[in-house]
């Protein structure tokens, strides 16, 4: 969108075709890319969603952004080599390929430009320039968008590193230059893996402090007052989304394929956020032993079925864990997101409006996603029966993660 509004012309290519048929609408599937700004850029004449891919001819800058999953518990790089063997024949010297996706270190170089040459016959950072940019959106974030967070930029040559830098110097407020394309990917997975590790401390810090008996959140609000020396991260039902579930886990796999080491940093965080889900499933146990209720038969109302405030994504979502497990023990649940796609939704819930009906019958109300549009109001004057994983309520007699 930010290409077009420069004026660019744009080919958004995508190979789900109910996807581009969607865009074509102007119907957005992207928290932070509404239908207006669809419409805006359709109108332009400038940006066309395509499935064909005849429509990559003819490009003078590329950015290929696609999905690197882990399977089985190793990288899937097959979509970053799907996109090179589809992008290869239309090469023409002196284009830009930019990669995006976040990945393990030596993936631009090692992997990526190999087909790209293969399918062009051009070579990279002679013939064409050949890039990495890791992508850096926090969704939903209402300070720090596209534009005006910093943009990391390389090249497998000094002369691609200006190549991307120039296109990217059009689109946002900030470039940095890193000295080579593997800096560049290293960084991106040592963001995340930042985040990873310090959520994995206050979760597992979450969990002894109910053991003791001290409230975990004055700890951090505590904490949080030191003006240096401390950043402030909050426990919760466990990680989601597309990065922090799967980036620090390439790191740990490239370290082991490198260097035969494990990247115990990592594997301990791995092992504290992974088990967080069943951490609550057994908290929301004990909150029904005390009016003694089994899960077995109880109505369980969720809050929150995706991964993050604010936002429709439930890609690796906790909360669906969470009620896995609990349909697992025969709990009747039903959960209220007044974002998450109907087709996200598992199987074992059923998705309702709210409202003071389903709070009244459930046995016991778990907080898993604070959504701003959630009635907190009602919730607080039921706090009794709420286990609340996020700290949102502040009613006397709520069961704090």
């Amino acid at each position: 969108m930010r290409a077009v509004e420069v004026g660019y012309e744009v080919v958004g290519f995508e190979v789900d075709k109910d996807r581009v048929d969607l865009l074509r609408r102007a119907e957005s599937f992207i928290d932070d890319v509404s239908g207006a700004d669809l419409t805006d850029a359709l109108l332009t004449g400038r940006y066309t969603p395509s499935g064909d891919a005849g429509d990559l001819g003819g490009f003078r800058t590329a950015v290929v952004c696609v999905p690197t999953p882990l399977r089985d518990g190793l990288p899937d790089l097959s979509f970053i080599e799907d996109a090179a063997r589809m992008l290869g024949p239309h090469l023409t010297t002196g284009a830009c390929v930019v990669l995006e996706s976040t990945t393990y270190p030596s993936t631009t170089e090692e992997v990526f430009a190999p087909i790209l040459e293969a399918g062009s016959g051009l070579r990279a950072g002679v013939d064409f320039h050949l890039g990495y940019s890791p992508e850096r959106i926090d969704p939903g974030n209402p300070t720090w968008g596209f534009r005006n967070t910093p943009k990391i930029v390389s090249g497998v040559t000094e002369a691609s590193t200006t190549a991307v830098a120039a296109f990217y110097d059009d689109l946002v407020d900030h470039t940095v230059r890193a000295p080579g394309t593997r800096e560049a990917e290293l960084t991106k997975l040592l963001e995340n893996t930042f985040r990873h590790v310090n959520i994995a401390l206050v979760n597992e810090l979450a969990i002894y402090c109910h053991e003791l008996g001290i409230d975990v959140w004055s700890v951090i609000d505590m904490a949080a007052t030191k003006p240096f020396g401390f950043m402030r991260f909050t426990p919760g039902p466990g990680v989601g989304g597309h990065c922090l579930p799967i980036d620090p886990s390439y790191l740990s796999w490239q370290v082991r394929r490198a260097l035969g080491r494990t990247f115990r940093f990592v594997e301990i965080a791995n092992d504290v956020n992974d088990n967080m889900p069943g951490y609550v499933v057994s908290r929301v146990v004990e909150h029904l032993n005390r009016t003694r209720k089994a899960v077995n038969g109880s109505k369980v109302l969720l809050i929150g079925l995706t991964y993050k405030r604010n936002s429709g994504d439930a890609r690796h979502s906790p909360a669906a864990v969470v009620a896995h497990r609990l349909a697992d023990l025969g709990a009747e649940l039903s959960a209220v997101d007044p974002h998450v796609a109907p087709h996200e939704v598992p199987d074992s819930v059923r998705l309702v409006a709210g409202g003071p009906g389903v709070v009244e019958v459930a046995d016991v109300v778990v907080v898993l996603t604070d959504h701003d549009a959630v009635d907190w109001e009602l919730l607080n004057r039921y706090g009794y029966k709420v286990l609340d994983t996020r700290n949102r309520l502040t009613a006397p007699g709520v069961d704090r993660l």
